[in-house]
């Protein structure tokens, strides 16, 4: 029995652990919730907000936090209810339907909304082995079938490989095709992300996703990780320009903060400029990766400054 099957059984019994765990007071309060942000500057973004699990990744790799915690943490402390999870930070890295379960209950229970799973060490989409590529498509078909169960849009892969910008392009088109075949089945979109590498030259990026012509294959531009290589950068605002036509979601990172709450790396009012003159309507995920601040105060950091650059466009 597949997921899409086992979805209806196990979604059996929802409104009943909803209302016990109401009555043991397990529920996030979020009608009497006090958010330390402007309700009324969020009710005017053009966009939408989610939180990215990579934020807590040391917390998760240290044990101090479960993947199972990550959408009642969300809303309890941040007050957002749509999440972006990682695959390798899932508990085991499990995609058992029982823990699959667990986690759409914790979801439902604190009303929090599954976004998309980002998808690392399955694989080269674009390796220019055959056998290598086809097992990396056929890798993702898992996460893809957990992502349809939790009810989420969107996968995030990576298109990588070893070999010419040509050769990787050409077995990227066919790794990508593959797999958005195969979640076009469950509705689904596979994003890939500017993530190192090839991957990180919007153009080449661009023409991959053309060459594909999927409507369910399109990008996810971080603001971040555009590092061809360790010494090569392509222009992060020329980067999220290109790639903000086939969007389907935005990561807008944030690693160091300066004195004056701004983003040392990136200029978010810019970025924001780019991504609303693109038509894009969609989530801006939250993804703090510094070292300066707590996760926690790194994540309210973040939306400060998205709401702030977001105030600063009229």
């Amino acid at each position: 029995m597949t997921l899409y099957e086992q979805a209806n059984i196990l979604n059996v019994g929802q409104l009943t652990r909803r209302k016990f765990l109401s009555r043991l007071g397990l529920l996030t309060a979020s009608a009497s919730f006090v958010s330390s942000f402007d309700a009324s500057a969020s009710q005017k973004l053009f966009f939408k907000i989610s939180l990215g699990e990579w934020t807590f990744n040391k917390s998760l790799k240290k044990g101090l936090m479960k993947n199972l915690d990550f959408p009642a943490k969300a809303k309890r402390d941040f007050d957002i209810d749509t999440v972006e999870y990682v695959n390798t930070l899932f508990d085991n890295q499990s995609t058992e339907p029982g823990y699959l379960k667990e986690l759409k209950n914790r979801c439902d229970d604190n009303g929090v909304k599954s976004l998309l799973i980002l998808c690392d060490d399955e694989g080269d989409l674009g390796d220019l082995d055959v056998q290598q590529r086809q097992k990396a498509v056929k890798n993702h078909f898992k996460w893809v079938d957990a992502a349809h169960f939790l009810g989420c849009e969107s996968i995030r892969v990576n298109c990588g490989g070893k070999g010419t910008m040509k050769e990787v392009a050409a077995a990227g088109i066919e790794g990508l095709r593959n797999l958005s075949e195969y979640a076009k089945m469950a509705n689904l979109n596979v994003l890939v992300e500017n993530h190192g590498g090839y991957s990180s030259d919007a153009q080449w990026l661009v023409g991959v996703i053309k060459s594909v012509g999927m409507p369910n294959c399109g990008t996810l531009p971080d603001f971040d990780n555009f590092d061809i290589l360790p010494t090569s950068w392509y222009d992060r605002y020329k980067g999220v320009e290109e790639l903000m036509p086939f969007a389907k979601g935005v990561s807008s990172k944030a690693i160091n903060f300066d004195a004056n709450g701004n983003c040392v790396e990136t200029d978010f009012e810019r970025m924001l400029k780019i991504v609303k003159a693109s038509g894009y309507r969609g989530y801006l995920g939250i993804e703090y990766e510094g070292d300066q601040l707590s996760e926690d105060e790194g994540v309210r950091m973040t939306r400060r400054l998205l709401e702030r650059a977001n105030a600063a466009l009229r």
